[in-house]
């Protein structure tokens, strides 16, 4: 399995069969079996929308700005700390994420919410696999950038500094 550049191997391919399994669980479950949306009765529709249509917005942004930077065409040759990047370190995979979430939370399916945990561990292992690599590439600049950079969530004091 050949991967592209400073990604791990099983990369794409783990992505699209969580995908897969993912959507086939929330589908499943959220509008025929119905066995782990019990929950949704206790949870007022607008809220759910409120929060799924908030996580999805995020989601959207950290995935355009993400591509802007990381399609080939667009590619920088340096270190990229700008954008959604000057946030958290892997934006485009925080938006799959923050996706998944914001399905999980539209029906309330317990079962999506516990594979969404096992999606965040295999994220968070390729992330971590990515990052020595850039370790290895960009030396002392990343591993500054790395310091003042969240891996999932911001850094409150960057964020001050930033504004």
């Amino acid at each position: 399995m050949k991967a592209k550049k400073g990604e791990h191997p099983w990369g794409d391919t783990g992505q699209l069969i969580l995908f897969f399994c993912f959507m086939i669980l929330w589908v499943g479950d959220s509008f025929f079996l119905r066995i782990s949306t019990f929950a949704s009765v206790y949870v007022p529709l607008s809220v759910r929308w409120l929060v799924t249509a908030f996580v999805m917005i995020l989601a959207v942004y950290l995935g355009k700005a993400g591509h802007e930077v990381a399609s080939h065409e667009h590619r920088p040759a340096g270190l990229v700390s700008t954008g959604a990047f000057r946030y958290v370190r892997h934006p485009l995979y925080l938006a799959s994420l923050l996706f998944y979430f914001g399905l999980a939370v539209s029906t309330v399916c317990l079962f999506c919410f516990g594979l969404l945990v096992a999606i965040f561990v295999f994220y968070d292992y390729i992330a971590s696999y990515e990052e020595k690599l850039l370790e290895g590439t960009y030396g002392e600049d990343y591993l500054v950038y790395k310091k003042n950079t969240g891996k999932w969530i911001p850094k409150l004091e960057f964020i001050r500094m930033k504004i």
